[in-house]
């Protein structure tokens, strides 16, 4: 936890000082203006679980008026969402420019201003590529900001959305085990953020190294482009004194340290997508959903949620 709250007030540290500069107003409705878009979204997915109630309730109930009025309904859902999606990207893509050339500005500023880029290269390692930083770091700063901050906003308005939802479904389909009737408000509610949470918890523990692993890959790829470009100034130097083979040692030595930690990359991420899909196959597999004329029954060998036939018209989902 204390970790967590250190890296949030170091990325408020960063991202702060453009939302109070002269570009604050442009900068703020932009992200206004993606935040509700967002929120827009959300709101369309709980109007199409809706939707998905009405429409097959309508093929169960060989309704074609209402089958015909459920696809209209879909149709401009769908294109608004279309529209909301297009725009979305359009000015979320606008705000990191603007965001990403303010802050090159600011740390160019930084960096050339009193002999400061001089100076770092005094402290050796501990400002390493400055270029790759304001050049690189800024751009992958700003995108990943926006992505998780929004992303995480669009999971919690999600949650609370479809809590609702959830516990609806839990009082229409009580639950049973091993034929026995067990009564527990919300359970399916519960149940998702029980799982939600170990998932993320396992999700956490696998994926935590692969922070490290990125930054040191962005370090390794820095250092091997910077040493291609000072074997290009110094060409003139390096033929006089025939040292190709020197420098190609020097070159592959570095590459090999980005070869290295790929493959680092590389086995970590297999582990997340192992633990991911297992999360998601687990969440799916076991369940098969039944939609026969008489009762709507979702079954399971040792667990089952039967619906009587009157509480089907009464579901917000399908």
């Amino acid at each position: 936890m204390k970790n967590i709250s250190a890296t949030l007030a170091i990325v408020w540290r960063i991202a702060a000082p453009y939302f109070r500069s002269e570009d604050k107003w442009v900068g703020r409705g932009l992200l206004a203006a993606v935040i509700a878009i967002e929120l827009a979204l959300v709101a369309i997915d709980v109007l199409v679980n809706q939707w998905q109630n009405r429409f097959y309730s309508a093929l169960q109930n060989s309704d074609w008026d209402a089958f015909v009025t459920q696809i209209w309904i879909f149709i401009g859902l769908a294109f608004t969402a279309i529209a909301l999606a297009v725009y979305k990207l359009y000015l979320n893509q606008w705000l990191q420019i603007r965001w990403r050339q303010w802050m090159t500005k600011a740390y160019l500023g930084d960096w050339l201003g009193a002999a400061n880029h001089y100076r770092m290269q005094l402290l050796g390692d501990a400002a390493d590529n400055p270029d790759q930083r304001i050049a690189e770091d800024i751009q992958l700063f700003v995108e990943r900001t926006l992505t998780i901050g929004i992303g995480l906003l669009s999971a919690l308005v999600t949650l609370g959305s479809f809590v609702v939802i959830l516990w609806t479904l839990s009082v229409a389909a009580p639950l049973h085990i091993f034929g026995t009737e067990w009564s527990i408000p919300g359970y399916l509610v519960w149940a998702a953020l029980i799982y939600a949470l170990v998932g993320t918890y396992f999700t956490h523990l696998i994926g935590w190294p692969l922070i490290t692993l990125n930054f040191n890959q962005q370090r390794y790829e820095a250092d091997f482009r910077f040493n291609l470009v000072r074997v290009r100034e110094n060409s003139e130097q390096i033929a006089l004194l025939t040292g190709e083979t020197a420098e190609r040692g020097r070159l592959l030595d570095r590459f090999t340290a980005v070869v290295n930690n790929w493959f680092l990359i590389m086995t970590r991420t297999k582990r997340l997508g192992r633990s991911a899909a297992a999360c998601a196959n687990t969440a799916s597999g076991p369940v098969s959903y039944q939609a026969p004329p008489g009762p709507y029954d979702v079954e399971r060998p040792w667990v089952s949620m039967r619906m009587p036939p009157s509480s089907r018209q009464r579901m917000p989902g399908p």
